[in-house]
């Protein structure tokens, strides 16, 4: 009962409003490692669906305007970056010894939208599930640290709040901890961070596709249909006054659930998580971040990239 009980009581706190993101994943991963998750599977199944409808609520608080701005610049930047990361991944997984598809999927979930990527590309790929757990447990300890860290790296460098929105965007893995980090460090980091992550994360379409096509197998498509939901509430925020009054609770409700969701995924890092993981994808997941995350930053401050 003491698991239960606790869970409960950080899920609350998590979905209080007095919880940041970062507060929220740090209490889920204390919880993860002392703790059992008594919920693991409900955990997992929700903390996906809750995440997309918190993408779409965040759209309710975005200018549809702002919105396509920052994703035609962001488009050269991601496809330029997926190569980078995809080509760098697969490098160092062959360097390391990692078995080839946990290296592609590593390298898969780097380059495009973290474990959403993997979910969808791993099953078309044909990796066991063996192979999707670990390489959704590297990323998910990545996506973790990322959070953590990231908006203090962001203060200490004065980076700008649209500097930081683009860096989040391209660095971190996972949808979730890019809105959690961004919301952390300002409005327009917020606003910056996911409109460019989720046109990264139209890529998992045209990916999914490419790995069926050269495995000779039927692509079964996840659509990320959240998307353009997110991009119909921005047309909603930007041309639909009616609902002006509502539009910032609905948002405010969507910052709430991010939050949630980070405290979720949070709970189901365990111990045995970390083990099955193994050193050698977790160095390859490691060292590929770094990469990413140094050199984005780098072409960040040097003007190379901007919005």
């Amino acid at each position: 009962m003491i698991p239960t009980i606790l869970f409960l009581l950080a899920l609350g706190f998590a979905a209080s409003g007095w919880a940041s993101p970062p507060a929220a994943l740090a209490v889920g991963l204390i919880f993860g490692l002392l703790f059992k998750n008594p919920f693991a599977e409900g955990a997992r199944k929700y903390s996906r669906l809750l995440l997309q409808a918190s993408v779409v609520g965040l759209g309710f608080g975005m200018n549809l305007h702002d919105v396509l701005r920052a994703g035609r610049s962001g488009f050269l930047y991601t496809l330029l970056g997926i190569a980078f990361a995809m080509t760098i991944g697969m490098g160092l997984g062959a360097l390391l010894k990692v078995q080839r598809k946990p290296a592609f999927l590593i390298s898969i979930g780097t380059a495009i939208c973290g474990g959403s990527a993997i979910a969808a590309v791993g099953p078309v790929a044909g990796a066991s599930c063996e192979e999707m757990a670990v390489s959704l447990g590297t990323i998910f300890v990545l996506n973790s640290v990322a959070l953590l860290i990231f908006p203090s790296i962001g203060a200490f460098l004065h980076l700008s709040q649209s500097q930081f929105g683009l860096w989040a965007a391209l660095a971190i893995h996972d949808t979730s901890s890019v809105v959690g980090a961004a919301a952390k460090y300002g409005v327009v980091a917020l606003a910056v961070g996911t409109t460019v992550k989720l046109a990264r994360a139209l890529w998992i379409v045209p990916m999914t596709v490419v790995t069926a096509l050269a495995r000779h197998t039927k692509a079964k498509i996840q659509w990320p249909w959240f998307i353009a939901l997110f991009c119909l509430a921005a047309v909603f925020n930007t041309y639909l006054s009616a609902g002006a009054s509502v539009y910032p609770w609905m948002a405010h409700a969507a910052r709430l659930g991010m939050t949630v969701t980070l405290f979720l995924i949070g709970s189901g890092i365990s111990i045995a998580t970390l083990k099955q993981v193994g050193h050698r994808p977790l160095l390859q997941g490691v060292l590929l971040w770094l990469v990413v995350s140094v050199t984005s930053l780098w072409l960040i401050r040097a003007g190379w990239i901007s919005l």
